[in-house]
């Protein structure tokens, strides 16, 4: 198991920090700035912009803390997209340390309260959020992961490849 411990990056967002690996899950400059940048702004609004959708299909590999899930599906019920979100996690976080992350102040408080009341359902099975996002969390590594959905989005949110070279091999990467 490992030991996790929330840390506060430089833009006040929190983040995971895994002890055991010496590796935060988000930049210690911003887990939300981040998040915002990479995932929200280059990936799914430039998609959105350039190729515009009323529904979308997003996959993640390294779900995490949630925060790229919760920033896109805010952003899809405030422009009205249909977010089908698919997480994939090899060793999903524990309600207890998500719920601490304090990520309610960023997106809506009823979404995170969905997101909350949701969380350990999203690990069994997929789940509507509401009318505007349907979530699954698949608790498997990346080799494992297995679908027939074709994908809008993939956030590629592993860890360096110095922690997790697995993820960046020639295999994982034709994988996906």
């Amino acid at each position: 198991m490992y030991h996790l411990s929330l840390a506060v990056t430089a833009d006040g967002s929190k983040t995971v920090f895994n002890q055991e690996i010496g590796e935060h899950y988000h930049s210690r400059n911003g887990a939300l700035q981040e998040s915002r940048h990479v995932f929200l702004t280059s990936g799914l609004d430039f998609s959105i912009k350039n190729n515009p959708k009323n529904e979308i299909n997003i996959l993640e590999l390294g779900f995490g803390t949630g925060l790229n899930f919760l920033l896109s599906a805010d952003y899809c019920h405030q422009k009205q997209i249909k977010l089908n979100y698919t997480g994939i996690e090899a060793f999903p976080l524990s309600y207890e340390i998500i719920s601490q992350t304090g990520y309610e102040q960023y997106v809506s408080s009823e979404l995170w309260q969905d997101f909350l009341l949701n969380y350990k359902q999203a690990l069994e099975t997929p789940i509507s959020l509401n009318a505007y996002c349907d979530v699954e969390i698949q608790p498997v590594s990346l080799m494992d992961f297995n679908s027939e959905n074709k994908f809008d989005i993939i956030y590629y949110d592993a860890f360096a490849v110095f922690f997790q070279p697995e993820m960046w091999t020639k295999e994982a990467l034709s994988h996906v």
